[in-house]
């Protein structure tokens, strides 16, 4: 072989080697590791549903009134937790009822707590003094209970938590006054 050839096929030989991904090959397994941290993402989120039974995610919140309410020290309560926003017309149709139902069965262990989703904290508190709400509110301003602990789909979404501290019922849809009466009746007779 001549010292040429040899010169050029060693050439050659480390070129290749030290070769290895090029930009674009990068750029695009990057992108396809993006992808598919995505769609896991994705995927694990559709499988989070609201709980409904067992017991309920603990939280700590603070209300409009400046007041802290930890979920768990209201054992021995029934809580009735409401996720609403102001700009909610189905909203509006239930807060009268959620009212009254404070009004009725504060005195006899039951807490109406009401947990706002993506709302202006000015908003809440004029949809508040609007139904005259003396129940509890609190601004859920990072929607860490909403989205993280209870996965709300949308507004109104109500949980019912029995006196252990237990999901009792999940109401997908605007409040029914003789319905959550009939419950709340049955789990302050079950106690």
């Amino acid at each position: 072989m001549s010292d040429d050839l040899l010169e050029q096929l060693e050439q050659t030989d480390t070129s290749t080697t030290r070769r290895g991904l090029s930009t674009g090959s990068i750029v695009l397994l990057a992108g396809v590791i993006v992808a598919v941290i995505v769609v896991g993402i994705a995927l694990l989120r559709q499988q989070q549903a609201q709980p409904t039974s067992g017991l309920a995610p603990d939280f700590t919140i603070t209300t409009f009134d400046g007041e802290e309410f930890r979920l768990s020290e209201q054992r021995g309560q029934i809580v009735v937790i409401n996720f609403w926003a102001s700009w909610c017309g189905p909203c509006r149709e239930e807060a009268p009822a959620l009212q009254r139902i404070w009004e009725r069965y504060r005195d006899q262990g039951v807490i109406v707590l009401g947990v706002t989703y993506t709302d202006e904290p000015d908003d809440s508190l004029a949809f508040m003094q609007e139904f005259g709400l003396t129940y509890p509110n609190a601004d859920d301003a990072r929607s860490m209970v909403s989205n993280d602990l209870y996965h709300i789909q949308g507004v109104p979404e109500t949980f019912v938590i029995d006196q252990e501290g237990n999901v009792a019922q999940f109401i997908y849809s605007v409040v029914k006054e003789e319905e959550l009466t009939a419950l709340i009746d049955r789990l302050l007779a079950e106690a």
